[in-house]
């Protein structure tokens, strides 16, 4: 199995073999329930989708319903596919744990999430600008600003793709080679060194 689904429990630090300090991310890795093999004889693509985060009946669509019974699970938040080829090793209703995919000789993992959401920010903050300067000659309300952009008669517009104000944060992020601290198969927690995407409670994909 290449991945899991799992939520960012919050960050802690443990101290290593040196007595350095390391922070690190708690992450519960399922269990998640596969919902949906797909072959390349009819999908054209092989994968399995799994579910991961309990959702109640109420606020599930019927189509939803009816895909969810059909595994025999009760309906999930998250549905996440794994491109792979499993040959018939995983079938419907099939309950993945941390300990089925990641165990204590599993050195790093890579983990996909969304950023915290910045809202509209400015050069400073969304592209590290240093501001226009002084508050000399005139400048008194340009610390933040972008300043000149380089247009004049020619090309008489503004380049696509400028660095500028805008929407910052809440994109899909992936952080490479995580290293792999300590795996609690009884509480399905994997604690990896340093930080990882999103806010406390937000859903992770994590491959190995």
């Amino acid at each position: 199995m290449p991945g899991l689904i799992g939520k960012k429990i919050g960050m802690i630090s443990v101290f290593g073999a040196d007595g350095k300090n390391i922070p690190c991310t708690v992450v519960e890795a399922g269990p998640c329930v596969v919902t949906q093999v797909r072959t390349v004889e009819k999908d054209g693509y092989a994968a399995v989708q799994l579910a991961y985060d309990e959702k109640k009946e109420k606020h599930t669509s019927a189509a939803l319903k009816g895909h969810f019974e059909k595994a025999g699970t009760t309906p999930k938040r998250k549905l996440v596919e794994f491109p792979m080829d499993f040959a018939g090793e995983l079938k419907l209703g099939d309950t993945l744990s941390v300990s089925d995919v990641f165990n204590e000789d599993t050195k790093y993992v890579d983990v996909v999430g969304t950023s915290k959401g910045k809202g509209f920010q400015g050069v400073v903050k969304r592209h590290g600008f240093a501001g226009v300067g002084g508050q000399t000659h005139g400048q008194h309300n340009r610390l933040r600003h972008p300043g000149s952009m380089g247009a004049s008669s020619w090309p008489s517009r503004v380049f696509p793709g400028m660095r500028m104000a805008g929407h910052m944060g809440a994109e899909r992020v992936k952080v490479f080679n995580l290293e792999v601290l300590k795996v609690i198969p009884e509480s399905n927690l994997l604690v990896v060194k340093g930080s990882v995407p999103g806010a406390k409670g937000s859903y992770l994909i994590l491959e190995a």
